[in-house]
């Protein structure tokens, strides 16, 4: 007897509890904001006890034992869904971060960055970027969508040791490339207006050689783009939305295709 429970319920409670925590975990770790260096791997695996615990009343014990080679499957298979689910929404950040490296090239202020202690040195706009959609996935309750996908992953992807479906992972690389592509969307606008403005100094230094472009292209350069910025900000609300809900649509399809 232990905790008033006799050994193997007891054993069975914490091999069912843990192979729930090790899916939670899995996300946690690699899902954006909740995987950032800031945040603590203490801090990680008390949240992810918690929910496991607060979940895992509510699903039948799958009565694998941990000290088995069966055990050692389930437990793969878990950090496979949750790694795959925050992978997925990871790419919206990741796209949304290109824009910004891409837009501060073109600026000219690839030469400036900003240290972070967890993420190391990044360039200014692209951590900008990531700060503004980072608090847009908070008011858009992205956080609480992520958790209530999470314990629907355990109704249709139960603890158990059967396979996924390898066109699981084929979904995830088509869709993740549209992903991608939809976040980087959102510099365009900036980057084809400091495309024209080199463009057209680059005129201006063939037809009067004399004139130091870098004088006056870094200036104009770094002033019409800090515009642009201000511009497309007003549009970066409903656009991120519109990403984010085709991130959760294609969790959705790849949680479907691993069954």
């Amino acid at each position: 007897m232990a905790f008033g429970l006799p050994l193997d319920q007891l054993y069975g409670l914490v091999s069912h509890t843990f192979f729930i925590m090790v899916r939670i975990a899995a996300l946690l770790h690699v899902a954006p904001i909740f995987g950032e260096k800031a945040v603590s791997a203490r801090l990680r695996a008390g949240l992810a006890l918690l929910i496991a615990i607060l979940i895992g009343g509510t699903l039948p014990d799958a009565q694998i034992g941990l000290y088995s080679w069966e055990g050692v499957w389930v437990m793969a298979k878990q950090v496979i869904i949750g790694a795959a689910i925050g992978l997925t929404l990871q790419l919206l950040f990741a796209a949304v971060r290109m824009s910004g490296e891409i837009i501060g090239m073109q600026m000219g202020l690839s030469f400036a960055t900003f240290f972070d202690p967890g993420a190391g040195n990044s360039p200014v706009i692209s951590r900008f970027l990531n700060l503004l959609v980072t608090l847009l996935f908070l008011a858009f309750n992205g956080h609480l969508w992520l958790l209530a996908l999470l314990a629907e992953t355990f109704q249709t992807l139960p603890v158990d040791a059967t396979p996924l479906h390898a066109g699981g992972f084929m979904y995830l690389v088509t869709h993740a490339g549209m992903i991608f592509s939809q976040g980087l969307m959102l510099g365009l606008p900036v980057i084809a207006l400091l495309l024209c403005i080199n463009f057209i100094l680059g005129l201006l230094n063939r037809l009067t050689p004399q004139l130091s472009i870098f004088v006056i292209g870094f200036p104009l350069t770094l002033t019409f783009g800090m515009l642009a910025l201000f511009l497309i900000a007003e549009t970066l609300a409903p656009f991120f939305e519109r990403l984010m809900a085709l991130g959760f649509d294609t969790l959705d399809g790849l949680i479907q295709a691993l069954v």
